[in-house]
């Protein structure tokens, strides 16, 4: 914008900004005083905002409350903004005011310079911000940009990455491995039954989101200061509500107690919690794929991670797992953005919380991460290489087999057989057929790893 500057006053008095900013006084004395970090509230936050700029200039032409030139021009400002055009008007620190005021007031300005003309003077306060608090407007565009950014992207990509694991789980369904607990050595299992697992952690993940969600989608627009309304028309939040769910499709409603909705966070702190439990989930995904391809010789060896970049810059036959632990490092900036979202969550003093725009940071931020690392797992999933013949070696050298015998032979003479079995290396069935009277076709029913991983009885003769 060059060093050239203008005066502009306020209440506050004057002010000099850039001379051809949009904004005006008041985002200035912010820019001036918020200087503590390089980090930026998000794009989708700016035009959720700019939603509700336009949903309120419409819902205040319903009620006779703007001139319909002036509601036209501030819609229209609004609509670039949520286009995407005009983003360098937006820099202030996330470290602001906590109600986050100074970024509605961002909105307001740089909505009402656009929408100016020189027949038509729009104000930022009187026109923009008609029936509106900071108050209100900032808790309800956390709720729109998260629940937007839910609905478009992050539950189709999960949908995706379940009808992934889903796919891998029915094509592994006859491949039998060694299952494990305590990472030792345990019963057999399919590699379709361990996937399932997977598969049926992000179902239920993707229910407690969609639960929270409902909850989400109930605004604090309307409470305006402190939750009575105060210089809000009756009826103005859910005139706001129905706008928004005809411009998006998500059914936004005005919370019941706007009380609660203004002086607490829980419903982003309870969003925040099922993020952080899908995390986990991937978390849990990722380091059992990296335990099943690590080697390839001294490790599992189950499976092969497709190879995408050398590993190391001094070994050159290197290949390591770089999605599985990039998005374990996701999982873990997710975990931590829920610790300061519930920190910032008990700053409810009285009739507001006040630690609104870093909630608003680290949630969303929370929700891209975790959309763009389950994007990143689907072709992990999808191009595996499954090792059937190490697992098929492991699982035939493997003496917990014989806890299949504990019904016969009971857990002593079983534990005897396996200790014997492991010290000779031997297998199970060479060590039963010695100590028991069982025949080796029974033995063979009892031991085969297929029907103990379908739970199937034997009939012995």
């Amino acid at each position: 914008m060059g060093d050239k500057k203008r005066t502009l006053t306020d209440s506050m008095g004057s002010v000099e900004i850039p001379e051809n900013a949009l904004y005006q006084a008041q985002t200035q004395r912010a820019l001036n005083n918020f200087q503590i970090s390089n980090l930026r509230l998000p794009g989708s936050l700016i035009k959720a905002i700019a939603r509700i700029k336009k949903a309120s200039a419409e819902t205040n032409l319903t009620f006779g409350l703007l001139q319909s030139e002036t509601a036209v021009a501030i819609s229209a400002a609004a609509d670039l903004i949520i286009s995407g055009e005009h983003a360098d008007q937006f820099n202030l620190d996330v470290f602001q005011t906590g109600s986050g005021t100074s970024t509605n007031m961002n909105l307001n300005e740089v909505i009402a310079t656009l929408a100016s003309t020189d027949e038509l003077e729009v104000h930022p306060n009187d026109h923009v911000n008609m029936g509106q608090s900071s108050n209100d407007v900032f808790p309800s565009a956390i709720h729109v940009a998260a629940c937007i950014a839910t609905h478009e992207h992050l539950l189709p990509v999960l949908l995706q990455l379940e009808q992934a694991l889903s796919n891998r789980c029915e094509q592994q369904t006859d491949t039998i491995k060694t299952g494990r607990t305590h990472l030792m050595d345990a019963m057999p299992i399919t590699l379709g039954q361990e996937i399932s697992a997977w598969a049926s952690q992000l179902k239920n993940d993707r229910y407690r989101i969609q639960t929270a969600l409902t909850r989400l989608q109930q605004l604090a627009i309307g409470g305006t200061a402190v939750g009575t309304g105060v210089n809000s028309v009756s009826g103005f939040g859910d005139e706001v509500c129905a706008s928004l769910k005809s411009a998006t499709g998500i059914r936004f409603s005005v919370m019941e107690n706007r009380f609660e909705a203004l002086s607490t966070q829980n419903t982003a702190l309870e969003f925040s919690g099922q993020l952080r439990v899908l995390a986990t989930s991937l978390s849990k995904i990722c380091n059992d794929l990296r335990w099943m391809n690590s080697g390839p010789l001294t490790g599992l060896g189950e499976i092969r991670l497709e190879a995408l970049q050398p590993g190391s810059s001094m070994m050159p036959a290197k290949v390591n797992p770089v999605i599985p632990e990039a998005i374990l490092m996701a999982s873990a900036q997710v975990t931590g953005n829920d610790t300061t979202i519930s920190y910032s969550a008990q700053a409810g003093n009285f009739q507001l919380n006040v630690m609104l725009p870093v909630i608003a940071y680290n949630l969303l931020q929370s929700i891209e991460i975790m959309t763009n690392a389950c994007l990143a797992l689907i072709p992990v999933i999808e191009h595996f290489e499954v090792n059937e013949e190490r697992m098929a070696r492991n699982l035939d050298e493997n003496p917990i087999l014989v806890t299949a015998l504990n019904p016969v032979i009971g857990y002593r003479l079983a534990a005897e057989i396996a200790k014997a079995a492991l010290s000779q290396k031997r297998s199970i069935l060479e060590v039963a057929l010695e100590l028991t009277d069982i025949n080796e076709a029974e033995l063979r029913k009892l031991l085969d790893p297929s029907r103990l991983a379908s739970n199937t009885p034997v009939e012995l003769e």
